[in-house]
């Protein structure tokens, strides 16, 4: 049977230094993840440290709304 909300959800966890940087030409995109999250474990905005191929470094990546 299933259940009228999940509790696995899916998000999206995108690259901040390539946010903050969008206005720079030598940027060339935005890198995002996709992850899953348990809802009722994290209620917050998920934030984790992920390589970021278009910085060549390891940034934060948070949480955005689809």
């Amino acid at each position: 049977m299933a259940k009228g909300k999940d509790v696995r959800v899916v998000v999206i966890l995108e690259c901040t230094g390539c946010v903050r940087n969008g206005l720079n030409k030598e940027s060339r995109g935005i890198f995002r993840y996709t992850t899953q999250k348990n809802r009722h474990n994290t209620p917050s905005r998920l934030e984790l440290k992920k390589f970021c191929p278009y910085c060549y470094k390891h940034t934060i990546h948070g949480e955005i709304k689809k």
